[in-house]
């Protein structure tokens, strides 16, 4: 049986860990001290005498890809970019909840709405704690989801990180961490929201049956390109490739840009490939782009400004949609577009092929870079 010790040679040191934090956070052994998240969010021994060498860290590790035809099977996922039931473009409907969000609000808008239904008890997202600093948090309240809402600036666990919460760039913490502790509030049933790798472990523990996995009801998945480095060297090189000043910022999204919104209207454009200098090892050999595994779907690409590209992949999630749509959301005029969600979808498809087929090129040359212990 393999441990945390094979993931520490065969996963962390060639560099492929994702840092999901999914191997810390449901270790059986967690509550005597084996493991832990180091300052820059890496899973290590905390204790290795104190690990009981049960495999479960190595199976649920999505680079491990031990429980695939499993979670494959389980969530009914189909070729090219796992299972699609309905492809949209939408908006928050409530416009402080729409001028909040990144893209059109409306992620925030159905937590919003599946907390006051009394759906959802509590929501995993992620806090901002400082200008350029963020957290994994368990929101209880309609405050607490209003303020997970819109871009930010990342930083957690002492890694300094680029990100964009609800489109392209997605932020990386260990946002599995805050599963581990939906004990201490009591609730039973939570949405989760999170990147493709921490969608893929979360599907594996509820594919295993683990403890509190249980008690997520919904899984929001985001579209994601990689998560970034984002230190003060990176923000002084976008501002020169830009032409504009932080202070100016007044909204970040992405479509097939990085779009900066600026106080006087203009927009700056700059391309995602420019962007590489910033981008983590470990994202290269990820080949999920939209989150293939998640109740819903979501990113800014293939929708016009201000509105939400949205992926209904299964009958929860496609009923969550339908239910919010006229009350929480609203779909983007027929009559102006009919055609506008296939073509959504047509173009997530396109990015998501360019993913696989970058990640299957750095697979075949062997592209890994060894991490020092």
């Amino acid at each position: 049986m393999k441990t945390f010790f094979h993931l520490i040679e065969e996963i962390q040191k060639p560099g492929l860990c994702q840092q999901c934090g999914g191997c810390v956070t449901f270790c059986t052994a967690i509550n005597y001290g084996a493991l832990e998240l180091d300052e820059d969010g890496k899973p290590r021994y905390k204790d290795i005498e104190k690990c009981v060498e049960c495999g479960l860290c190595y199976s649920i590790c999505p680079e491990t890809h031990e429980l695939d035809e499993e979670i494959k099977w389980l969530f009914s996922w189909q070729a090219p970019m796992g299972r699609v039931l309905d492809a949209t473009v939408a908006r928050a409907m409530d416009v402080p909840v729409r001028k909040q969000g990144t893209d059109g609000g409306v992620v925030t808008a159905l937590l919003l709405h599946l907390f006051e239904k009394g759906q959802i008890d509590g929501a995993i997202v992620t806090k901002k704690i400082g200008s350029f600093q963020r957290v994994p948090w368990l929101a209880s309240s309609r405050e607490e989801i209003m303020e997970a809402a819109g871009f930010h600036f990342d930083t957690s666990h002492g890694l300094e990180l680029f990100s964009e919460r609800y489109s392209t760039y997605s932020a990386f913490s260990p946002s599995l961490l805050e599963v581990g502790r939906m004990g201490t509030k009591r609730l039973n049933q939570v949405a989760f929201v999170g990147t493709p790798c921490q969608v893929n472990t979360i599907r594996r523990i509820q594919a295993l049956g683990i403890d509190p996995s249980h008690s997520i009801k919904i899984v929001f998945g985001l579209f994601c390109t990689g998560n970034f480095i984002f230190n003060h060297e990176h923000r002084l090189r976008i501002e020169k490739m830009g032409g504009f000043q932080w202070n100016e910022v007044t909204k970040i999204n992405v479509k097939e840009h990085l779009l900066i919104h600026l106080h006087n209207g203009q927009v700056r454009s700059i391309p995602l490939d420019q962007l590489d200098f910033m981008k983590r090892h470990a994202c290269r050999y990820c080949s999920d782009y939209t989150s293939e595994f998640a109740d819903l779907s979501f990113g800014g690409l293939g929708s016009p400004e201000d509105w939400t590209t949205v992926v209904a992949r299964t009958p929860l999630g496609q009923s969550v949609l339908n239910k919010a749509l006229g009350r929480a959301i609203e779909a983007f005029p027929h009559k102006e577009a009919p055609d506008i969600g296939a073509a959504a979808l047509a173009k997530a498809m396109q990015w998501s092929e360019k993913k696989k087929q970058s990640v299957a090129n750095n697979r075949s040359r062997k592209q890994y870079q060894p991490v020092m212990a």
